[in-house]
C-alpha cells in the first residue's frame, strides 16, 4: 500500500467506494467521474503503479483483471460491445498511478480515443 494512494485508500476502507467485486486479489467498483453509463473500474489490491510497471510474475494478476472485466461487463448487459482500457503514464491519460483497468459500455465508442 502506498500512503498518498486513492486506490490504496479505497482498498483499505479509508474511502468508501460503490463496490461490485471484491475478492483477496481485486476489487472492482463503479468510477466517481464516469465517461460513458457504465464506467468500472478494475484494481488489483497490490499497488503496481501502471502498465509499465507489471512483470513476468504478475501475468496471472493481469489475466485474473481481464477475466473479471470481461465477466462484469456481461454482468452489466454490455452484449453490443465493451471498451477494456488501461492507460499508462500521464501522457496517455493515467491519473491514479495504481494500475487499473476501465471496463467502459453503454454508448457507441469512436475511433480513435482521445
Amino acid at each position: 500500500m502506498t500512503q498518498a494512494c486513492i486506490f490504496c485508500k479505497i482498498i483499505a476502507g479509508d474511502i468508501p467506494a460503490k463496490l461490485i467485486y471484491e475478492d483477496d486479489a481485486m476489487l472492482a467498483f463503479h468510477d466517481i467521474s464516469p465517461v460513458a453509463p457504465t464506467h468500472i473500474l478494475v484494481i488489483p489490491r497490490k499497488h503496481i503503479a501502471g502498465p509499465a510497471a507489471l512483470t513476468q510474475a504478475d501475468e496471472t494478476l493481469m489475466g485474473k483483471m481481464v477475466n473479471l472485466g470481461n465477466d462484469l461487463a456481461a454482468k452489466a448487459g454490455l452484449q453490443d460491445g465493451f471498451r477494456l482500457v488501461m492507460n499508462n503514464g500521464e501522457s496517455a491519460g493515467q491519473t491514479v498511478f495504481h494500475l487499473h483497468l476501465h471496463v467502459l459500455g453503454g454508448r457507441v465508442m469512436t475511433w480513435p480515443p482521445g
